[in-house]
């Protein structure tokens, strides 16, 4: 497995012994769970209705009486507090709940299904994920960003050319917290066949990198080789450093941020089902002191949902959250 410096642009790892993780186990009774279906085994028609809501997010108004839409909400959301959510405890469970307010957010759109997720394991496997059905003009979010731009000089015109989201049919306002108004940017991250690396990094979140994730017996050390490992990976393979899905705060600007963000939440799903003795096994340090996580810890939203407990979001069999994959 071939985790490069680079993809630690969400921070260094964190020492896994000075925190001890909770277990508590509580009780189930979700009994009709929701399913979230990977993108490619979707409906046409649930795919077209999904990109639909997605663009209805951006003639909405900001839920949180902001001077932007409510698409921007949870860019600005998860910039701001970027680092109470990343190479801490919290970063799994805040991102589910994350997701679930943007699948609501969808559903207020004319939106009926669940969020889907994009298996990029799979798509790894494969040696050339720039040919997932993700990346379809037709039938995905549009592929890579215009390949004759010369960055940085050129940065602006790095603009995705095909797809529901290319240039001119989607303003993003934020490049992290700055207001900087912008195309839809990706750039892929080439192969480099003399290093034995595959295009945009895929060796590096294929089941074989999976298979060292997996390994991990602790919710603390498996999430933070999730995090820093695939989850960045897949990150900085579609935006490398200057595209909306690399390493920046702004991140969910990218429609895509979501299916990748499901795919992290199903492999930690997949991980707890494991064993039952996971479902509640939670551990590590939380912003901004480092001191130990708790279940009881509240989650920020800043008003995109009500603050939540950590506890309410490891179960997803639970009453409130209701889904499998």
């Amino acid at each position: 497995m071939k985790f490069l410096p680079g993809l630690f642009a969400f921070g260094a790892m964190l020492d896994a012994s000075l925190a001890a993780p909770s277990r508590t186990i509580e009780a189930r009774a979700c009994t009709s769970p929701k399913v979230r279906k990977e993108w490619s085994k979707a409906t046409a028609a649930e795919r077209t209705s999904y990109i639909n809501a997605v663009k209805c997010l951006t003639t909405k108004p900001s839920k949180l009486g902001k001077p932007h839409r409510l698409y921007d909400d949870f860019v600005w959301v998860h910039a701001t507090v970027f680092q109470e959510v990343h190479n801490v405890a919290a970063f799994l469970p805040w991102h589910r709940y994350f997701l679930i307010l943007y699948e609501q957010s969808l559903k207020q759109c004319g939106y009926t299904g669940n969020i889907l997720y994009w298996d990029w394991v799979a798509s790894a496997d494969t040696g050339q994920v720039s040919k997932a059905k993700v990346f379809d003009p037709v039938t995905g979010f549009g592929g890579n960003g215009n390949t004759s731009a010369t960055l940085p000089t050129d940065w602006a015109n790095r603009c995705v050319l095909d797809g529901p989201f290319k240039k001119g049919s989607l303003t993003l306002r934020y490049w992290n917290l700055e207001v900087r108004p912008h195309c839809l940017l990706r750039k892929f991250e080439p192969g480099y066949p003399e290093y034995n690396i595959t295009e945009m990094l895929g060796d590096n979140y294929n089941s074989a990198s999976m298979s060292y994730v997996n390994a991990e017996t602790t919710f603390e050390n498996f999430a933070n080789a999730l995090e820093n490992g695939p989850h960045t990976a897949v990150h900085t393979g579609v935006g490398n450093l200057d595209g909306d899905m690399g390493p920046q705060s702004s991140s969910p600007n990218d429609p895509l941020f979501f299916l990748h963000h499901a795919q992290v939440d199903r492999l930690w799903y997949l991980w707890q089902k494991v064993n039952p003795a996971r479902t509640f096994d939670y551990g590590g340090y939380k912003y901004p002191d480092y001191s130990a996580a708790s279940l009881d810890d509240y989650m920020p939203m800043l008003g995109l949902g009500v603050d939540k407990k950590v506890r309410e979001f490891m179960d997803v069999s639970s009453t409130s959250l209701c889904y499998k994959y």
